[in-house]
């Protein structure tokens, strides 16, 4: 059986944040266990470091779309991405 080759480049560089993900997450074969592992305690970090910097997350989309704001423009934004799903329905 061939091995596989490693996709990061050499030469001693520590794993990224993105590599230390991918490699947790490849460890839960289950959504749940996806979420409940990886997702959930992300989510919650975010929401954590948003709150003590009055940032407000939202969090949108079929795929992904996650916005920062502050109070004052949350719910302009809000609007704007609701607009913009309302007419992508439309389509």
């Amino acid at each position: 059986m061939a091995r596989r080759r490693s996709k990061r480049p050499t030469g001693g560089k520590p794993d990224t944040l993105q590599d230390q993900f991918l490699a947790r997450m490849a460890e839960h074969e289950t959504a749940e266990a996806l979420n409940d592992k990886i997702i959930s305690p992300f989510i919650a970090a975010l929401e954590t470091v948003c709150a003590e910097r009055g940032y407000l997350l939202n969090i949108y989309g079929d795929s992904s779309n996650l916005v920062f704001s502050n109070e004052e423009d949350a719910e302009a934004i809000y609007q704007l991405i609701e607009h913009y799903f309302d007419a992508k329905d439309q389509d």
